[in-house]
């Protein structure tokens, strides 16, 4: 019999909640990656993204291929990013989700303002996989001043989704804008904005930015990119997770136990360092935070911004 996505989130909560054998062995860790990017160039008519001439990552990228990548703990299951403009590839996700309940929420790709999105919406969101969407930086910039943007983006809000935002620093202000003006909604700022991280000099702005995001309860932050932002794309980015704790204590400050969420940002992640090295970075942090704040980062806080069920 097939195991629906309930009883699988049911059976690795309880596994979790498990009393301790040992006052040494806590119950294993339930980890939810929420920013994996799924498809398969050799599929009929390829993918939109990422390009032909790109040799790392214009290939193969299922949850098989990202269930086989060695990693410190084993994950428990994954919210997709949808990264193709195209509509149909909400769908493609879907069915992919529908084989392997691995894939626990979908963020998808559809463009609010559009004379579409309304029943694209309605029809990709009665599949309960379906949890929200995401929009770049310049789409929420424009749009916030458009009426038709706005009471798209307050659907989702009305239909109990989220809102993916994904951006550089400048994207913080925006953030906080919509926030402001639609108070409902639960938004996730992915990658931290983007900020660059050096090991040493923190942007006074980008961390202004995120404190005056972080002073709505609804918006949460995907600790998601931290090698992506050394800039060291040859694979070589610090393990250490001193070279990233000036900007982990920022957001932590800010958003506390209850509003920062992990996210591998793979595949793109494997062009700056191993996937057990972006796990392991944020493990060492928030485990030295306490077990709840472990378990509030990798699982739980998740499932409060994505509400998969």
């Amino acid at each position: 019999m097939l195991t629906t996505r309930r009883q699988f989130l049911a059976a690795t909560t309880s596994l979790a909640a498990t009393p301790l054998l040992a006052a040494d062995k806590p119950a294993p860790l339930v980890i939810i990656d929420t920013h994996t990017h799924f498809y398969d160039p050799t599929r009929p008519g390829g993918v939109p993204w990422p390009a032909k001439g790109d040799a790392l990552l214009h290939r193969r990228t299922l949850p098989a291929d990202y269930r086989a990548l060695p990693a410190p703990l084993p994950v428990t299951g994954t919210v997709v990013v949808e990264a193709s403009p195209l509509v149909e590839d909400n769908q493609w996700i879907l069915n992919l989700a529908a084989e392997d309940k691995f894939i626990l929420g979908f963020v998808g790709n559809l463009k609010p303002g559009e004379d579409a999105f309304a029943g694209n919406l309605k029809r990709f969101a009665a599949n309960p996989t379906y949890r929200g969407i995401r929009v770049n930086e310049g789409a929420l910039r424009t749009g916030l001043g458009n009426a038709a943007f706005l009471a798209d983006i307050k659907r989702l809000a009305d239909a109990d989704l989220e809102l993916d935002v994904n951006g550089g620093p400048t994207l913080l202000p925006e953030v906080a804008r919509l926030a402001k003006e639609l108070p409902g909604l639960r938004i996730v700022i992915n990658h931290l904005a983007n900020t660059r991280i050096d090991g040493r000099n923190i942007s006074p702005t980008w961390r202004a930015d995120i404190e005056a995001a972080a002073k709505f309860p609804r918006v949460f932050l995907k600790v998601s990119a931290l090698v992506e932002g050394t800039g060291k794309n040859d694979g070589s980015a610090p393990r250490d997770v001193e070279y990233y704790r000036p900007w982990l204590d920022v957001a932590w400050n800010a958003f506390g136990p209850d509003r920062l969420i992990y996210g591998s940002n793979w595949p793109v992640s494997a062009r700056f360092a191993p996937l057990a090295t972006v796990q392991g970075i944020v493990h060492d942090y928030f485990a030295a935070r306490g077990r709840d704040a472990l378990e509030k980062f990798f699982a739980r806080n998740a499932q409060v911004a994505y509400r998969w069920r």
